[in-house]
């Protein structure tokens, strides 16, 4: 259970570091790029990677097409959170679950049961309700925690697609991933520099060491709580998507005072429903 509670820490600090940086007026794609050079150093030392494991017939395709949309969604986390709060935009990245779950359905026709189709209805009411802006904010930035929800499901869609390879290891497939991202990542960065004069700031790079020990942090203790809990993967399904949903929750309202209406705080409780509802359908 520790394993469980130290990634749900992780994943909300991810999103809190973030919230800080508006205040220092740091470069988000800088902090994103310096995010993917820890993340890689944390990899490396902590899983042992072994690249000859790696062969031409890898999923090279995958690994490209996840190294890419991984900074562009980290960049929309990033917006989710300095527009919207941390509250909806981790709801939305929760919610992102169901993008998958809809790809099995409609592209690999896996067979649904009826807890499925009610936890997509009421998840789906849960994001009209989350995204819903309070009365007195005149402008509500949806596209940003919408294009994390899709973003990361994609993610996690193709995820599953390499886990499917058994001739590479996992951790070695995310090792790659990372540094793919990084080589995406640090491009955009020197041509910002090149051509736009933007200048790499220490500050940025303090920020994405920070980030990338949380985001790792994340991972690490995420595999090792599902190690943890192999006969029942569930436990930690649940109790990862729940616990973030509530932990952002509170950290947004109680200390960056974040805005909810009664619609929204519907919403995350809509959210915590159908999580139960998914885990209820993979247990039956």
């Amino acid at each position: 259970m520790l394993f469980l509670i130290l990634s749900i820490i992780c994943s909300v600090t991810v999103g809190v570091i973030f919230k800080i940086t508006r205040h220092y007026n740091c470069n988000p794609l800088q902090i994103i790029t310096f995010n993917y050079v820890f993340a890689i150093l944390f990899c490396y030392f902590a899983f042992s990677p072994n690249l000859d494991e790696v062969a031409a017939d890898a999923p090279w395709t995958l690994y490209l097409a996840i190294g890419i949309l991984l900074p562009v969604v980290f960049l929309f986390l990033a917006a989710s959170i300095k527009h919207m709060g941390i509250v909806k935009t981790d709801a939305a990245q929760r919610l992102s679950l169901f993008i998958p779950i809809l790809a099995s359905w409609f592209i690999f026709r896996e067979e649904f049961n009826s807890y499925k189709i009610i936890a997509l209805v009421i998840g789906f009411m849960a994001l009209l309700f989350i995204l819903r802006k309070p009365s007195q904010n005149e402008q509500n930035k949806w596209l940003y925690p919408a294009a994390v929800l899709l973003g990361f499901g994609i993610i996690d869609i193709l995820f599953k697609q390499i886990a499917l390879y058994n001739s590479v290891p996992y951790t070695t497939s995310l090792f790659i991933v990372f540094d793919v991202s990084f080589a995406i990542s640090i491009f955009i960065v020197i041509y910002e520099y090149v051509l736009k004069k933007v200048k790499v700031e220490c500050k940025n790079i303090l920020f994405g060491g920070l980030v990338g020990l949380f985001n790792f942090g994340n991972i690490l203790f995420y595999l090792k709580a599902h190690k943890a809990f192999s006969e029942n993967p569930s436990t930690v399904f649940a109790g990862m998507n729940i616990g973030v949903i509530i932990l952002g929750s509170l950290v947004g309202v109680l200390f960056f005072k974040e805005k909810l209406s009664k619609m929204n705080f519907l919403g995350i409780f809509l959210a915590l429903i159908a999580i139960v509802f998914i885990v209820f359908s993979q247990t039956k």
